[in-house]
């Protein structure tokens, strides 16, 4: 969820983020018609919308959908069904702008239905358009049988109403882009240019974006969230949210508790963490997660490391990589300069998922042996989003950004960035002194910079009184979101229980474990929960 930071071109790459935006008013009596064709029963207006909400709003929550066939734009397939809605910019004052719009994405139950089965892959910046239309095979066979598969992509995000930053060319720059004096300046110049790129790029993203950059924070998303599911007639929610998709789905449990229905979070990330906190304890479980790499890849005769001083005497090649790249500044065949960043973003996105493993040694092999930094790229530019042609196919990093920026406190206090800086120093695999002395005072500079600042003082725990039963799930060692963070909004929420994968990677549901799909497809067909928190061992 946060960027990596390491030796001193990487700073001046910027943050990188982990581990990639007609309303019709309704009487109050008319009976709102959930998915059409389904055969699922009606609700009226007053099953699906509370009495008390503001007239303003309830002409949001009375819209239509209507689905049609989705623009090719999207490339996915004839079976799958799109729509746009409309929400209010600022859900505090719906008519201070024009509503913004929701674009929207379904695949049809192949069986009876139960309803919508909404989700959201995570980022924050995701796309759930591409998230069911081009990997709903995640789902197993007994979730696309029994449900329809909905999502969308949030404010802020995609094909909704989207935050706009710089054309390809300028996010290339932007992520990618090393000065021409960047071999000869001192690490205090390289700071003072990160700083300037960073608050050139916060003003790009206010011009092209508009007013709504100051509306994509999570809690607008979690109220998009509560008229999507009256708009598709569904009294109460089932939602399936990974990675920061279980931030919006526990705060929608938090936050209408009466209105939850079957919610399961894989891959939960705590509120109560602040973001110095996300990094450190994702930079530790990122470096966890690299030494059991290396300690994987020194098994096979095919590694390219040296076998001597085992895994750290690998981590000290990969090391002196980083620095002889760094002083280099190598060009790749598209004209990119190869930096020890791109290196550090290719371990980070091969340790997402232990299968991609392979393709980081590939990547290091290939460098070993040719100077050939093509896997790198590929594994970065995966991460990021972008073709090998330089186009990003969607704003994901741009999303990531403002929201982030929006969603946490801004630690301004100079003590505790010391203190931050000297811990982040002590538990990154591969570091720069030099930088890291110059670095010592410099918190958060990407949302110091953002135009658009943070309204959160405190970050609190959700509860979710009164909820039915919720499902928390957790990979034991996932990088990303912790095991720590899953146990920690286990024990918040009131009605939780809390299923560990035992195993490498980010997300559990997606290791395909019979233990724990079993489990959660249970949960979501029938209501049925464990009858205490379950551990699910590799098979």
């Amino acid at each position: 969820m946060f960027g990596q930071t390491g030796r001193k071109h990487r700073r001046l790459m910027g943050s990188i983020a982990l581990g990639a935006v007609t309303s019709f008013l309704l009487s109050g009596c008319v009976l709102i018609q959930e998915l059409q064709g389904t055969g699922q029963r009606e609700y009226s207006a007053e099953e699906l919308i509370d009495a008390d909400l503001d007239p303003q709003l309830r002409e949001f929550y009375e819209q239509d959908v209507e689905w049609s066939e989705c623009p090719a734009e999207y490339a996915v397939g004839e079976k799958f069904e799109c729509a746009t809605v409309e929400a209010p910019m600022n859900w505090d004052a719906p008519d201070e702008h024009e509503p913004i719009e929701l674009a929207l994405i379904r695949l049809p139950a192949k069986g009876e239905s139960q309803g919508a089965l909404l989700s959201n892959p995570g980022g924050p910046g995701g796309s759930g358009i591409d998230h069911v239309g081009q990997s709903s095979s995640m789902f197993s066979k007994k979730l696309r049988e029994n449900f329809d598969l909905v999502s969308w992509d949030p404010r802020g995000v995609g094909h909704s109403s989207a935050v706009t930053c710089y054309d390809d060319e300028g996010t290339d720059e932007y992520l990618y882009g090393v000065p021409e004096n960047a071999a000869d300046m001192t690490p205090e110049q390289a700071v003072s240019y990160q700083i300037k790129k960073s608050t050139e790029y916060g003003a790009a993203c206010l011009k092209n974006t508009g007013p709504l950059l100051e509306y994509v924070d999570t809690n607008s998303t979690v109220r998009d969230l509560d008229m999507l599911r009256a708009v598709l007639g569904e009294p109460k929610l089932n939602y399936f949210g990974f990675s920061y998709g279980t931030d919006i789905g526990a705060r929608y449990i938090d936050q209408y508790p009466d209105r939850v229905g079957r919610i399961t979070l894989d891959g939960a990330t705590d509120p109560t963490v602040g973001g110095f906190d996300m990094v450190i304890d994702q930079q530790t479980k990122f470096a966890e997660s690299t030494r059991a790499y290396l300690k994987d890849c020194l098994s096979s005769q095919a590694c390219p490391f040296d076998n001597v001083g085992g895994v750290d005497g690998a981590i000290m090649q990969i090391q002196k990589m980083m620095n002889e790249v760094d002083d280099q500044l190598p060009k790749h065949t598209d004209g990119r300069v190869v930096t020890s960043s791109v290196i550090q973003q290719a371990i980070v996105t091969a340790m997402y998922d232990e299968s991609t493993w392979e393709l980081l040694t590939q990547a290091f092999t290939l460098w070993k042996d040719n100077r050939d930094a093509t896997m790198f790229f590929m594994l970065s530019d995966a991460y990021l989003g972008r073709d090998t042609e330089g186009h990003y196919a969607s704003n994901m990093f741009d999303a990531f950004t403002a929201i982030n920026c929006l969603d946490m406190p801004l630690e301004t206090d100079k003590e505790t960035i010391r203190k931050y800086n000297a811990e982040l120093n002590e538990v990154m695999l591969f570091k720069d002194a030099e930088m890291a002395e110059a670095m010592a005072e410099i918190g958060d500079i990407t949302c110091e910079t953002w135009p658009v600042k943070s309204k959160v003082e405190e970050l609190k725990p959700v509860k979710g009184e009164g909820a039915p039963p919720v499902l928390v799930v957790a990979t034991s060692n996932d990088p990303a979101t912790t095991l720590e963070w899953a146990e920690a909004v286990a024990e918040q929420l009131e009605s939780a229980t809390l299923i560990v994968y035992e195993g490498e990677g980010h997300i559990a549901y997606d290791e395909g474990n019979p233990c724990t799909v079993d489990a959660i497809d249970e949960y979501f067909v029938t209501g049925k929960v464990p009858e205490s928190d379950l551990t699910c061992k590799p098979e």
